[in-house]
Formats: C-alpha cells, sequence, structure tokens
C-alpha cells in the first residue's frame, strides 16, 4: 500500500507564509493563521508542501486503509485560499449547518472537503471564523483525541 504524501513536516510555518505570493495573499494567510490558532487552540504545523494544519486525526476506511491528517486547516494557494474543513463532509448534522453558513459567507467556491476564497475581503470574517469554529467542534467529536 503506498505511504501518505499529507504528512507532517519540520518545515517552519511563519517561513513558510513569509514565502507566499502575492503579498496580498500573504497579508490573507497571516489573518488566517491567527484566526486558526485561536479558535482550534492548537498550534500551527506544515502538513506536506504547502498546507497549515492544527491537530490531527486518525482515519480508517472500510478497505483497511488508514492514515493520521490535520483536522482543520488552509493552504495559501495562488489563485484561491484552500480551507479544509472536513466535519461538514464528515458529518450530516455540521453539513445543514455549514449550508446556512455558506449563504451568508460571501464570494466562495467549494468541494468536498474544502472551501475556496480568493481574498478574504470577499467574505464575512465572523461567518468564516463561525464556521471553523463548527468545523472544529464536529471533529473533535467524530475523532476524540
Amino acid at each position: 500500500m503506498a505511504s501518505a504524501k499529507t504528512i507532517p513536516t519540520g518545515v517552519d510555518v511563519e517561513a513558510f507564509i513569509e514565502s507566499v505570493e502575492p503579498a496580498s495573499k500573504r497579508e490573507d494567510a497571516k489573518v488566517l493563521l491567527e484566526a486558526f490558532q485561536r479558535i482550534t487552540g492548537e498550534p500551527p504545523k506544515m502538513w506536506g508542501p504547502s498546507m497549515i494544519g492544527f491537530g490531527q486525526y486518525h482515519y480508517k476506511y472500510e478497505s483497511g486503509r488508514e492514515g493520521d491528517m490535520l483536522r482543520s486547516g488552509f493552504s495559501p494557494r495562488k489563485a484561491k485560499h484552500s480551507l479544509y474543513l472536513m466535519g461538514g463532509y464528515c458529518d450530516e448534522a455540521t453539513a445543514k449547518v455549514r449550508a446556512h453558513q455558506l449563504r451568508r459567507l460571501g464570494k466562495h467556491a467549494t468541494g468536498k472537503c474544502c472551501l475556496y476564497i480568493n481574498k478574504l475581503a470577499d467574505v464575512d470574517m465572523d461567518v468564516l471564523e463561525e464556521m471553523i469554529a463548527t468545523d472544529w467542534d464536529a471533529m473533535n467529536r467524530m475523532y476524540p483525541a
């Protein structure tokens, strides 16, 4: 079985953020870093080359495949910020809450467990922080430490 590519690394999070281009994405990344740290109470860790994660959980699929992944986090990508909010994907009740939150958020796109935001100025930060907190609570409920 292939090993996971998305694993914690020893890369310094703040050094990574300082390397983010363009500068507007770098500044948004600093705001996201502060928000995730405050909401989760966890220190940030780099996962793979570009994901900033907070906490982690162990998963096991029915197929037998298992591994560890960040509980929540983000990646300040050049085109759009990717926010990893798995709680709404894994938990039906959280998904319903998220649907309401997304209607209030502002300009965004979604994937299975990702929220894509071009720039933070496009969204309501209070709603985004509410989403991070809701997701964090769901992940902690589904995957107790």
